[in-house]
């Protein structure tokens, strides 16, 4: 963080008083403003609303309203807020659907205090936790199981049928906006590649990936590259267990 950059400001939301503490803490002494905390998904909604802070540490699982609704809820009303999922287990089943609910990644509950405030700092401009190569692996396991049940998809679907608006789930945004170029390079974010395999692939500067990424993100209204990967996968550009290598 810059000397001109204003610390990061954090609500913490979790059901559980010493977890929230440990972070409020953890953060802090790493120069962190922790600006509120929530003991349920409501209020974290409505501390959210109030404080406008720059990211939200959500458990996926709390009592009245959970942390998925929760999150759902805060990117449609402060779109430019950031969501960290907090989970107790590696490869929550309800991860899927926190990143399709636009989320910018997850934690598990023992990370490090290190990388807590590294991740912390990494959403609050913009980018992503999660390397496209593991939000690929995270969604085709649950993609895959999402299609192998239909009733589980159609309730991931079920909240993202409105009209799309910034901050909201990534699913049936017209990809007619993209050229046939922008579709190639949105196919090979869904499978994992970073930009410089981007380049590698497609013959392409570094330079000129940057740009088709970002007209990407602009027409379709994605706030980072885990939001990129589960909209190649919702909208059929790439099935679980496809080839990283070629676009279709």
């Amino acid at each position: 963080m810059t000397p001109a950059e204003p610390a990061p400001r954090v609500v913490v939301a979790d059901d559980q008083e010493l977890v929230r503490t440990g972070f409020r803490l953890i953060l802090t002494a790493r120069g962190i403003n922790v600006v509120g905390e929530a003991a349920d998904g409501a209020e974290a909604v409505a501390a959210v609303r109030v404080l406008r802070p720059d990211v939200v540490l959500m458990d996926i699982r709390m009592p009245a309203m959970d942390g998925l609704e929760a999150a759902r809820r805060v990117l449609a009303q402060v779109p430019d807020c950031r969501v960290i999922m907090l989970t107790t287990f590696d490869l929550d089943h309800y991860v899927y659907a926190a990143l399709a609910a636009g989320a910018s990644g997850f934690l598990l509950k023992d990370v490090t205090p290190e990388h807590l405030a590294s991740a912390v700092r990494l959403v609050r401009t913009g980018d992503a936790l999660l390397a496209p190569s593991i939000t690929r692996r995270l969604v085709e396991r649950f993609a895959g199981a999402e299609q192998r049940n239909g009733a589980g998809r159609e309730r991931l679907h079920s909240a993202s049928t409105r009209a799309p608006r910034p901050g909201s789930p990534a699913v049936h945004r017209d990809l007619a906006t993209l050229t046939q170029r922008e579709h190639e390079v949105l196919t090979l974010l869904g499978r994992g590649l970073s930009n410089s395999e981007l380049a590698r692939t497609l013959t392409l500067s570094e330079a000129t990936v940057k740009t088709h990424v970002a007209r990407i993100f602009a027409k379709l209204a994605l706030r980072d590259r885990a939001q990129a990967v589960v909209l190649a996968y919702e909208t059929g550009l790439v099935s679980p267990g496809g080839s990283a290598g070629t676009v279709r």
